[in-house]
């Protein structure tokens, strides 16, 4: 401290200091906090259809038809009150191909078809992973907690790459 500066100076640092580091840390959280609604909400909208069964239409679809971002075939019933259908429509992605039979619940008034399963499951939940992983670098650069941020990241990653592996 310099003698000619009063110690009330070095008080008003340490306070305005100490408030940036509080509101850092609260942006940091809030807009981590935002990014994970975000992904549970991006998610929840397919993982319903896919954990809560009970009371949905449930079969296979082979897939006969793939054009532009969606695939067709005709719908097998296997849960009763489920109606056999000429054509149902599954998202094309990666890990649905031409010819393959393919296990799935029918979204209630549409011919949309979800994958079920394990791996359907998995699938409808890979954006709360890529939401874990984001918001990993939020927590451990703006929050700096890098063990919460670790743990983030590895719940991100796990559940990315058990998503991919089931899919294939």
């Amino acid at each position: 401290m310099i003698p000619a500066m009063p110690a009330t100076a070095v008080t008003v640092r340490q306070a305005s200091q100490t408030a940036l580091r509080f509101g850092r840390v609260g942006a940091a959280g809030a807009i981590a906090a935002l990014i994970l609604i975000g992904g549970v909400w991006a998610s929840w909208g397919t993982a319903q259809h896919v954990m809560l069964t009970k009371g949905r239409e449930r079969g296979t679809v082979k897939v006969v038809r793939c054009a532009g971002s969606r695939c067709t075939g005709p719908f097998t019933p296997v849960s009763a009150g489920a109606a056999a259908r000429r054509d149902v429509m599954l998202e094309k992605s990666v890990a649905v191909r031409k010819g393959r039979t393919y296990d799935v619940v029918l979204k209630p008034g549409t011919g949309d078809a979800v994958r079920s399963g394990p791996a359907g499951i998995l699938y409808a939940w890979a954006p709360l992973g890529g939401a874990l992983l984001l918001a990993a670098v939020v927590v451990a650069g703006g929050m700096r907690l890098t063990r919460a941020a670790w743990v983030l990241g590895g719940f991100g990653a796990a559940l990315l790459t058990a998503a991919f592996l089931a899919l294939q």
